[in-house]
């Protein structure tokens, strides 16, 4: 839609608001007429019929109360739907659009385990699609199932797509930190996101939101018992519901980032306007900063400098999930064994000084040859 010519529809005018294309029909200098719907289906022109006629127009036909499309609609209403993330909410919406398109009319309790595989193989070309459009189902369904639309959840059983081999997000190293510093200087709002993620340690959906209202002084003990007062970060995260809570001390680097700004009133990531931003925008735009600085990585790949850095500095399993807002311990495990790992390795290696068992002179620095004396 962003980059379709302007239509020649007499009367039609476009607008952009808040990243969403709007449609409104005027004539001259009267009342503009709001044009819903998506653009050139059949609701949407016979509303525009009817504004530039002058009349109402016609209501949008109500989907069959057996219809997948009518399903849907009673699953918004839920309070099941109503439970999950908004980021989560956004992008289901956005899956839901594209069912109703291809099966809306489709009776819901014709939907069958084939018909959710047949789904997912549509989108085996994009595992990650793939995977969003099952929870979306799964959920649908489930919550059909216990308001007692459906007998069966046509869902069960039906696997994911296997996950792409590899680490996923690719982890920054202190060499990346260093090239983004010295391409965004303190001063610069891209400067302020680098360092609020990686001395956080948050999610983007965290990181928008979080502010000086979130900054609080909490006092806590000591092992020798001794208390003290420190300046930290009290988060609820968004992937939790809002439920789990972590606490960040605020470090230098970060203080020193938002006292140079640019930040905004009640969160320090902002854009170009001062004004705050989603979590996708955000995304988008800091991986263009990061292109900028020559670092080919995203946000989430800060936040796994973030837990190597605490797991690095002798970081507990429960430490780390602390800090991370993990459950569980299985990532909290990851990155502790990694780091065990490398200090046990360093360490069996240095039990071999002395006993005639070194590793040999790497091949950079040639030993001087043996010569002999003729005899």
């Amino acid at each position: 839609m962003d980059g379709m010519p302007r239509p020649h529809l007499p009367y039609l005018q476009r607008q952009t608001a808040r990243g969403k294309i709007v449609w409104y029909v005027r004539k001259g200098d009267g009342p503009r007429t709001r044009i819903r719907g998506e653009y050139g289906s059949e609701g949407f022109m016979a509303a525009y019929r009817a504004a530039v006629a002058g009349i109402e127009a016609p209501a949008p036909a109500k989907p069959s109360t057996s219809s997948l499309k009518w399903l849907i609609g009673q699953y918004k209403n839920s309070t099941a739907w109503a439970s999950l993330a908004p980021a989560t909410r956004r992008q289901r919406e956005n899956i839901f659009l594209h069912v109703e398109k291809s099966a809306g009319d489709k009776p819901y309790k014709a939907i069958s385990r084939k018909t959710i595989v047949d789904g997912r193989e549509r989108r085996k070309d994009t595992p990650a699609q793939a995977r969003n459009f099952l929870d979306a189902m799964r959920g649908l369904f489930r919550w059909a199932r216990d308001a007692e639309h459906v007998e069966n959840d046509p869902t069960v059983g039906v696997k994911n797509p296997p996950k792409p081999k590899g680490e996923g997000f690719a982890a920054w190293n202190e060499t990346d930190v260093a090239k983004y510093r010295k391409a965004w200087p303190l001063g610069t709002r891209e400067r302020v996101w680098m360092e609020e993620l990686l001395n956080t340690g948050l999610r983007r959906g965290d990181a928008v939101q979080l502010g000086r209202q979130h900054l609080r002084r909490i006092r806590v003990a000591r092992e020798n018992g001794d208390i003290i007062e420190v300046r930290a970060f009290v988060v609820k995260t968004e992937k939790s519901q809002y439920e789990t809570e972590v606490v960040i001390p605020l470090s230098p680097a970060f203080e020193q980032a938002i006292e140079a700004g640019p930040c905004g009133d009640l969160v320090y990531i902002v854009g170009e306007q001062g004004k705050p931003l989603t979590k996708e925008s955000f995304g988008n735009m800091f991986r263009e900063a990061c292109n900028t600085a020559g670092v080919k990585k995203s946000a989430h790949g800060l936040r796994k400098l973030a837990a190597t850095r605490l797991a690095n500095a002798g970081s507990t399993v429960a430490e780390l999930e602390s800090a991370l807002g993990w459950h569980g311990g299985a990532m909290a495990s990851h990155y502790t064994k990694t780091a065990d790992r490398a200090r046990l390795a360093i360490s069996a290696h240095a039990k071999l000084r002395g006993t005639g068992d070194e590793h040999p002179i790497p091949s950079h620095r040639k030993a001087r040859p043996l010569t002999s004396k003729k005899t």
